[in-house]
């Protein structure tokens, strides 16, 4: 099957090479505008927002052991507390659709039930309480209220849809239960280290709100000193509880400070030797170390290619958010989305589905295509759909999930954004 695959894909890139107009104006502009977006990406959003990903993934699958996974998360884990524990996760997280796939790839590979894994998955990029507040300001409160609950039963719904349709796979899943092995480690020194990860990852990408004031701008302005402050806690649970060396970690903390505070103006000077320094400690200390840093390795190795060239198609396809120099216009999406019938919310659930969209982006988009006539219903089941999924991001869960899965996830979620959006633009309409 896989050679299959290959074969087709070597056998568009040779037809693409061959019938593509590439004289035509509108090609070249949206095969430059696909690039743009590649660099928009690896600019924004690889360094702050990838790697850290991809380093929490590698610690889930080595220092949490499948049997605590499958005990929360797994087939046989009570519902209530598998679909709220996923959920809650996701929430806390609060990153985008593509950066959540090395930290859903992680719990589904170690045992986690396709249900709570795929309500992690929505849940990562669509329960975003900044997002939300924001949708809220500048959307209007109703939209802001209706996404919150909308993302928020989405999560629970999706994943319960996906483990009743793929029960009978799930009590496969649950035969392979590991035993559980005598724990290295407290249970709260392993959530100490994880939360300080996860800190760096949701402080270090915190985005500046509108207004200039208040609590989300003070903690704008504050994001990179609390994004050390659990640099500092990772630090001393690795050197503590892991066994990472404490010479070359205090030379770590040193140099990361050290042009912390001689380039303030370029903070991810300091975070890139941050994950450099992190690199050199794992390589030459413990087992465990060495093998977290294998485990992240092979995590960007499988998924960062296949997201690398999704964003490039999702670009040619649809352009940058807020352009018009994708293939397929801009204008003709907005014509397409008029009004809340049932196409309009369809066509808006689709849309939102398989085009990229970075944390936050989708507010201005949305706020831009109801300036032109779009209708409130289909806004929101874009806003429900966009986030959450994306063409890159589906290419990278087919790897996971295999196509049966993916398939009916990506169809799930723009069905219940569709009916919700229906739901809605009736309400205000």
């Amino acid at each position: 099957m896989k050679d299959i695959y290959k074969f087709l894909i070597l056998l568009g890139a040779f037809v693409g090479a061959y019938f593509i107009p590439f004289d035509n104006p509108s090609v070249r502009k949206a095969i430059l505008e696909s690039f743009y977006m590649l660099q928009d990406y690896a600019q924004k959003h690889v360094l702050l927002c990838l790697v850290p990903a991809f380093f929490i993934a590698g610690a889930i699958s080595v220092f949490i052991s499948q049997a605590s996974v499958m005990k929360y998360l797994g087939p046989a884990a009570n519902k209530c507390l598998a679909y709220s524990v996923a959920s809650v996760s996701g929430t806390v997280l609060a990153v985008c659709s593509c950066t959540v796939l090395p930290l859903f790839a992680g719990i589904y590979r170690m045992g986690a039930g396709v249900g709570p894994a795929t309500s992690f998955l929505y849940s990562g990029p669509a329960i975003n309480v900044l997002a939300i507040v924001l949708s809220a300001k500048v959307l209007g409160w109703k939209i802001g209220l209706a996404r919150a609950v909308g993302a928020v039963v989405f999560a629970y719904v999706i994943g319960l849809l996906m483990a009743v349709t793929f029960r009978k796979e799930e009590g496969t899943r649950k035969a392979v239960c590991m035993p559980e092995d005598e724990p290295k480690r407290k249970l709260w020194q392993d959530v100490a280290y994880m939360a300080s990860m996860i800190g760096i990852l949701v402080f270090a990408n915190w985005g500046k709100p509108v207004d200039e004031s208040g609590i989300w701008y003070t903690i704008h302005a504050s994001k990179w000193y609390i994004a050390g402050l659990f640099a500092l806690l990772f630090g001393y649970a690795i050197v503590r509880w892991f066994g990472a060396k404490l010479i070359p970690t205090m030379i770590t903390g040193v140099v990361v400070l050290i042009l912390a505070l001689l380039f303030p103006e370029w903070p991810l000077l300091a975070f890139s030797a941050g994950i450099a320094g992190v690199v050199w400690v794992t390589k030459i200390s413990s087992d465990e170390t060495r093998s977290w840093i294998d485990s992240t390795w092979m995590y960007a190795l499988m998924i960062a290619p296949l997201l690398f060239g999704g964003v490039v198609v999702a670009g040619f396809l649809l352009g940058m958010p807020g352009t018009d120099n994708g293939i397929i216009p801009s204008r003709w999406v907005s014509a397409m989305v008029g009004g809340n019938g049932l196409f309009a919310n369809l066509f808006g659930s689709i849309v939102g589905a398989f085009m990229y969209f970075a944390t936050l982006t989708e507010v201005p988009i949305v706020q831009g295509l109801l300036g032109s006539g779009m209708g409130q219903g289909p806004a929101l089941a874009l806003l429900l759909a966009g986030p959450a999924l994306s063409l890159p991001s589906m290419i990278v869960i087919r790897t996971v999930l295999g196509t049966k899965k993916t398939l009916v996830f990506v169809a799930y979620v723009i069905i219940l954004s569709t009916i919700a959006g229906m739901l809605y633009g009736w309400m205000v309409g």
